[in-house]
């Protein structure tokens, strides 16, 4: 017998009750197929958003049946253990991480969440590595071979950060410091492959240069607009937002030391560990 002519069979010999436990179990699917999905207001795309607290919203409201709230509830705890990374719907390209130093051993690095000198105090990274999709690396290398004849290079904080680290930062940071930090519903631009954390070091000693705030610094002084402080520190920031700028990268309004790639909308969410990128060609 066909496959569908034995469902069609199966469900034409349900009991007349079982009928309503159907109709009402297939009501709940399309209800929690469509009631977390929305438009990324950042990049255009449509993504699952499931928290718990958007369905204490939902379970809040005015159900007539006690018991719909209740298999509400039931089915939270299963979707809350399985939730991850916003599921996107839409056209991406194909993800194609490279390690910078690999793409250009020009480029140092200084990864700090491999460490404990990070605003959370401990390392987060199993290993000291950036990584970059290929045109957004090709870019930054592209900006640091403009600086190099004024003397500076370009040191590294920070490339494609799993999702996972993401969700961890936003716990761990007070609700009037989010600003600093990307919501996990939304996703990051670290997450995308197509955001970088950096500064300039001087060629000459290999130190890096004074900017008006330390990395990771949750204070007005991390604004690429910040007018206090040294002048020169200011001057360097402005010269490392000239040369990003001049190669594709915006500026983050609340951080001097992050940079997005223009492309970031095109690429997907990503939640994978360093140790699984594969070699760059």
């Amino acid at each position: 017998m066909h496959r569908h002519a034995r469902v069609r069979l199966g469900l034409m010999l349900l009991p007349p009750g079982a009928w309503l436990i159907v109709v009402y179990l297939g009501s709940l699917l399309l209800f929690f197929s469509n009631a977390f999905w929305q438009r990324d207001e950042f990049t255009g795309h449509i993504v699952y958003d499931f928290t718990l607290q958007n369905f204490a919203e939902l379970a809040e409201a005015p159900y007539p049946e006690i018991t719909f709230r209740t298999v509400l509830m039931a089915l939270a705890v299963t979707l809350a253990c399985a939730s991850g990374p916003p599921r996107e719907r839409g056209e991406f390209r194909l993800p194609d991480l490279v390690e910078l130093t690999t793409l250009d051993p020009a480029l140092t690095l200084d990864i700090r969440y491999a460490t404990a000198d990070n605003f959370l105090g401990r390392p987060v990274y199993a290993e000291a590595r950036a990584f970059l999709q290929r045109a957004a690396a090709e870019a930054l290398s592209r900006a640091r071979r403009r600086l190099e004849p004024q003397g500076f290079g370009l040191r590294i904080f920070d490339g494609y950060r799993p999702w996972s680290v993401t969700k961890l930062f936003w716990d761990a940071t007070p609700a009037d410091k989010r600003e600093f930090v990307a919501d996990p519903k939304q996703g990051s631009r670290h997450n995308r492959g197509c955001a970088v954390d950096l500064t300039l070091f001087d060629l000459a000693t290999g130190r890096e240069v004074e900017m008006p705030s330390p990395y990771d610094d949750f204070s007005e002084r991390a604004s690429p607009g910040y007018a206090g402080g040294n002048p020169e520190a200011r001057a360097h920031r402005d010269l490392l937002r000239a040369a990003m700028a001049a190669e594709g990268f915006t500026v983050y309004e609340h951080e001097w030391w992050h940079f997005d790639y223009r492309d970031w909308r095109s690429y997907p969410i990503q939640n994978i560990d360093f140790a699984a990128i594969r070699a760059a060609d």
